[in-house]
């Protein structure tokens, strides 16, 4: 009996072993380290937990138009705030670099090496129509999402291999080979859509009927082209799960379109709507200058933030002649005068962006060192030689409007690059092509054709011809999805946490998907194993450390010309809001603001400022 008693020991023990290192179930994930929330937390520190429910939200779009109530395909314009009609599986905090907390998911498993990840769904949760949300739906949203969604999801889930049904309310991803620590929290965001009602309709087509959801709002009412409403789902499943708890707190949003920014600004001193995001430094400065902001009825709020600015630019489509060649895209940089743009037309309040990830701790700076360098040297030869010998920086004038120094350089550089000046115009030697291109703009956009002009104007005192173009929303959308410009006003995103993302910006295989977000058609074996680097980061030094390096080789290789950006919000919005008082990364957001009816009392009647 003794070697059977042993057997069975053994056996016992390597069950106990195995049983041991199955991960335990998480309440939330950090991207790097531990959530700053525990299993027991009540509520996000950046919200009002009392916060009342009730009122209306309006906001002003000036955008133009929507045709579309399908936000998940190329098809279409969606209309605005469609997110809010879907849950996901968990749902980021706004005061963490990148830590997902359970939503539809209760709890979390997933191994040291992050090579799978399992979602255990809340039993409670449903659709609006009573219909329960289960794994099959997950499943469903992954499958379609991935096969007919909008370019972003293949890229996302590009290295999802299985998804596995464990049960009703229990589903399993499994990840292919190589590090991907962002994996379990980006398949975390997947929006879940209802199986039972899509199937019996076209996915991929624009649609205008209201859509099923599960998340907090639902659509009330739709004028299309005009106006969407929505509104709050009164017995929502996920009212009083933490991560909700302060949120959502209007009865109604409503979202009214404007086909001019100008309109859309008197519209709201008239009390049309009751907030709007200022982008124009302009009109910060002359467009609100009426008794009800001095009476402070109609509030101008700066509110400061802490996360990486983006890029926002004068994009090249290096797909088209002459974009193709770096050297005419470095050239053209020196025509855009920003100090005398920013003095004469921002009233000075901008900072010029030199980095992909400017505002953070992710921008490079000067010459890389340490371990950047050690990464950077495996690309030499296959990167411009400039990341090592030269720190990166734009061109500047002494904002007096003097840029012949600068239009000089530009002209030296084209002609290093083949190119001379004939007649006036700036011809391509070998071929004889002058160097012109047009600048597509949408109609909302207006606003930069006087930003444009001037440097329009440099660029025809060296020969180089450029021709505003603006259109309408549709158009232009269809014209972007397709790659079918020049140059247009190109804008990235960026978060504290850079990461799968990276590839539907700047990866070879983007660059053909038409309607990703590869803009300037960026196609570099060196900038996709950059991407991968960032992506399979183990930590956040070292995070920290690739990601300069992907941004030191996005900006040697020109593909945009740098604007400008600002470390707060500007926000102008009617005096009628409570709003906690502790801020996030983000700044804020009216997630978690609220009618205060006292205030909205002693407002009255808004026409009257």
């Amino acid at each position: 009996m003794r070697p059977l008693i042993l057997a069975i020991s053994v056996l016992c023990l390597t069950a106990n072993a195995v049983y041991a290192q199955d991960p335990a179930p998480v309440h939330g994930v950090a991207m790097h380290g531990e959530p700053k929330y525990g299993p027991d937390f009540s509520h996000f520190d950046y919200v009002n937990p009392y916060a009342p429910k009730g009122g209306t939200l309006r906001v002003g779009v000036p955008q133009g138009s929507f045709d579309s109530l399908n936000n998940f395909i190329i098809r279409g314009n969606p209309a605005s705030g469609l997110g809010s009609l879907y849950d996901t599986l968990v749902t980021s905090s706004s005061d963490e670099a990148f830590t997902q907390y359970g939503l539809i998911a209760e709890s979390i498993e997933m191994p040291e090496d992050r090579s799978w990840v399992i979602f255990n769904l809340r039993p409670e949760a449903r659709f609006h129509d009573g219909h329960p949300l289960t794994a099959d739906d997950v499943i469903f949203s992954f499958d379609i999402l991935k096969d007919k969604g909008l370019p972003h999801f293949r890229a996302y889930y590009k290295n999802v291999t299985v998804a596995e049904k464990l049960g009703d309310h229990r589903i399993k991803f499994v990840f292919g080979e190589g590090e991907n620590r962002e994996l379990p929290l980006i398949i975390g965001q997947l929006p879940i859509l209802p199986k039972h009602y899509w199937e019996t309709r076209e996915f991929d087509k624009t649609t205008l009927e209201p859509p099923l959801g599960s998340g907090p709002y639902k659509v009330q009412s739709v004028e299309p082209g005009r106006s969407i409403s929505y509104a709050r789902v009164e017995d929502y499943w996920g009212e009083d799960i933490p991560v909700n708890r302060g949120q959502n707190n209007f009865d109604l949003i409503i979202y009214d379109y404007y086909r001019d920014a100008d309109v859309a600004i008197e519209a709201l001193k008239a009390g049309a709507f009751d907030i709007r995001a200022e982008n124009s430094a302009k009109n910060w400065a002359t467009a609100y200058d009426i008794p009800a902001v001095d009476a402070g009825r109609l509030i101008l709020d700066k509110i400061p933030t802490q996360m990486p600015e983006g890029m926002q630019s004068f994009a090249f489509n290096s797909r088209r002649f002459p974009f193709a060649d770096r050297q005419v895209r470095r050239a053209l940089t020196f025509a855009f005068d920003f100090e005398t743009t920013n003095k004469n037309l921002f009233y000075g309040q901008y900072t010029r962006t030199k980095s992909y990830f400017s505002n953070s701790e992710l921008a490079s700076s000067g010459l890389p060192e340490g371990k950047e360098l050690e990464i950077l040297e495996q690309f030499r030869g296959r990167i411009p030689d400039e990341v090592f010998t030269t720190p990166y920086t734009v061109p500047e004038t002494d904002g007096n409007g003097n840029v012949r120094a600068n239009l000089r350089t530009a002209v030296n550089l084209l002609k290093d690059s083949g190119w001379e000046i004939r007649d006036g115009k700036m011809i391509e030697i070998e071929s004889g092509r002058p160097l012109e291109f047009e600048i597509l703009l949408a109609q909302p956009q207006a606003a930069f054709e006087r930003i444009f002009l001037p440097f329009i104007q440099n660029l025809e005192r060296i020969g180089v011809s450029a021709e505003l173009r603006r259109v309408d929303v549709s158009q232009f959308q269809n014209r972007l999805d397709n790659f079918d410009f020049d140059m247009i006003i190109g804008s990235w995103g960026q978060s504290l946490s850079p990461g799968n993302e990276q590839r539907n910006y700047w990866s070879s295989e983007s660059a053909t998907i038409n309607g990703s977000r590869n803009y300037v058609g960026i196609s570099d074996p060196a900038i996709d194993e950059l991407i991968e680097l960032v992506i399979s980061a183990p930590d956040r030094e070292s995070l920290v450390i690739r990601t300069r390096a992907l941004d030191r080789v996005l900006l040697w290789g020109h593909y945009v010309i740098p604007n400008w950006h600002l470390a707060f919000q500007r926000l102008v919005y009617w005096n009628k809001f409570g709003r906690p008082d502790t801020l996030t990364l983000q700044g804020t957001s009216t997630n978690y603001w609220w009618v205060d009816p006292e205030k909205e009392a002693a407002l009255g009647d808004y026409s009257k400022n």
